[in-house]
């Protein structure tokens, strides 16, 4: 007898009676094309979750007892072997006792920054029941709080060793280092008590301060990060809430010196532009290129704005314009640079400010009493409005024409301050730009990594956390680079790669999702070989008669 095989769907037809409905044909059972079998069902697979798939794949005689998600662990884990990041631990504890434990559990908290962020507390959940993370043992929360007390013990010796081993291996360019700062706040209503409390030792870095988050109700604490022009991370820092931009560029230059960086120009926004700062940028034959406040009032930048000259065009939408104030010693450069379409845009904003401010000022002069006198301080205080009132000799509120002719003027530029001479105006311009490194890295810890919720209290812990972040980040941004995808896109298909754990009376094995198209572009494209297709197998103890 002759068997054939067919892949049937039962459906009712009109009568409500049913019937098979016949979707493939797979040819006679005695000459079935297997390969050809295992290409319909892998096709199949795909419209089936990971877990779902390997459960449906159970080989004979195996119960499925469910599956953990591979593919992020196992990119992460060898970027951080091929990386060095593991060795440079080691090396960073100085040849005092360093125990694999320890890395083990910094890795853990690396892969569930990168990969489901939280809590330690989740962390320890997370590696026992949703990941394969291989030499990783069963680890507390007291584990990896040991883990976060060496990396803060050795804080500065891991960023450096981290760093160096990254940039030989990518052959990185470390000539130009872009820095900036940001804030995070802790979901507390009160700050930390004076550091001289007896009763609060750690207490002092969850404060008050210039919030980036636009929360000025919240403590936060400031932290501060160095990346290359790949966007790299070189290094980061942690300072109390309160902190002033303007106060930590020695700091910054003392930290980095220290590391025989050589001749490195450095990038800083307005913020930092202080003249005391850009001094200390040229230490050691340094350079700097800074942005300048547009509106600061100083003569320098008044003359570099006023100069006459013309402007070069160096890409769509970035016209420059190379300025040397004074002579010899005391000569200063600057690059005023423009950029025509945000110049529209400056025009429109302000021709709609002025159209609304003339019908305040027009409700403003129907008012009386404490009526009147509410609104004129709301229009003075408005953040937009306000810049364009002036009030006359009678009192009355007006608008500033002269200050609109003076706003006029910055439409679309920014000013820049260089001690580089060997650049020319469209690299300064350029490199000034690509200043949005930082603020992309700022942007990938705060949302990808979520930076925030810090569940720590103590400073230690809050620096431990985060440079814990800043590891993670030289995970993704290698990602990154190497695929030209966003963290987001490369984890979603990472988490489709699963590991499935089988069980029958003979023993337990492991065996992976197949891999689609997609999924083995995506490991070669980041130099990661795949994951095998069989994880542990572990057969069942035989057992002996009496």
């Amino acid at each position: 007898m002759v068997g054939y095989l067919q892949l049937a769907h039962n459906e009712r037809n009109e009568r409500g009676n049913s019937v098979a409905r016949v979707l493939a044909s797979l040819g006679r059972e005695d000459q079935l094309d297997r390969a050809a079998l295992s290409r319909l069902v892998a096709s199949l697979s795909r419209f089936l979750e990971p877990g779902e798939a390997l459960e449906a794949g159970a080989p004979a005689g195996f119960s499925f007892l469910g599956a953990v998600e591979q593919g992020g662990s196992h990119v992460i884990g060898s970027l951080w072997d091929e990386l060095g990041i593991g060795r440079a631990l080691g090396r960073a504890s100085g040849g005092r006792r360093f125990q694999r434990s320890v890395e083990r559990a910094v890795f853990a908290m690396v892969c569930h920054r990168c990969l489901e962020p939280g809590s330690k507390l989740a962390c320890t959940r997370w590696a026992h029941t949703k990941v394969h993370l291989p030499g990783v043992p069963e680890v507390d929360k007291d584990d990896l709080y040991a883990a976060m007390d060496f990396l803060l013990a050795n804080s500065e010796r891991v960023q450096e060793a981290v760093f160096f081993s990254v940039a030989n291996l990518l052959n990185t360019e470390v000539d130009v280092i872009f820095f900036d700062t940001t804030s995070t706040y802790f979901e507390i209503e009160h700050e930390d008590d004076d550091e001289d409390d007896p009763d609060r030792p750690e207490a002092g870095h969850r404060r008050f301060g210039h919030s980036k988050d636009h929360r000025p109700d919240r403590p936060q604490v400031v932290i501060g990060l160095a990346v290359t022009r790949e966007g790299i991370p070189v290094r980061c820092w942690v300072w109390p809430g309160n902190t002033s931009d303007q106060t930590v560029v020695e700091q910054i230059k003392t930290d980095l010196g220290g590391w025989k960086l050589g001749r490195v120009l450095c990038v800083v926004d307005s913020g930092f532009s202080a003249e005391d700062n850009l001094r200390i940028l040229q230490r050691t034959g340094g350079h700097y290129i800074a942005g300048m406040k547009l509106r600061s009032g100083t003569r320098e930048a008044r003359e570099a704005l006023t100069r006459p000259g013309r402007y070069k065009t160096v890409r769509d939408n970035l016209d420059v314009k190379d300025i040397t104030i004074g002579d010899g010693e005391a000569r200063e450069r600057y690059v005023v640079c423009r950029n025509p379409r945000e110049a529209e845009r400056d025009q429109a904003r302000r021709d709609k400010a002025i159209t609304r401010l003339e019908t305040e000022l027009a409700d403003l002069h129907q008012q009386t009493g404490k009526a009147h006198h509410k609104k004129t301080c709301e229009l003075r205080a408005h953040p937009t409005l306000g810049r364009y009132l002036r009030q006359t000799k009678t009192g009355k509120l007006a608008i500033d024409r002269a200050k609109i002719t003076d706003e006029q003027r910055l439409d679309g530029k920014f000013l820049l301050r260089t001690s580089d001479d060997t650049l020319s105006a469209e690299d300064v311009a350029l490199g000034y730009k690509n200043l949005l490194e930082a603020e992309r890295a700022f942007h990938t810890l705060k949302g990808t990594l979520d930076l925030r919720p810090v569940y720590h209290r103590k400073e230690d812990r809050i620096r431990s956390h985060v440079l814990i972040c800043f590891l993670a980040l030289t995970i993704v941004r290698v990602c990154e680079r190497r695929t030209d995808q966003t963290w987001p896109t490369i984890r979603d298909q990472l988490w489709h790669i699963q590991l499935g754990r089988f069980r029958s009376t003979d023993g337990d094995f492991e065996q992976r999702t197949e891999l689609t198209a997609e999924q083995r572009a995506l490991l070669a494209n980041l130099g990661v070989p795949e994951p095998p297709r069989l994880g542990h197998i572990t057969p069942t103890p035989a057992t002996t008669s009496a």
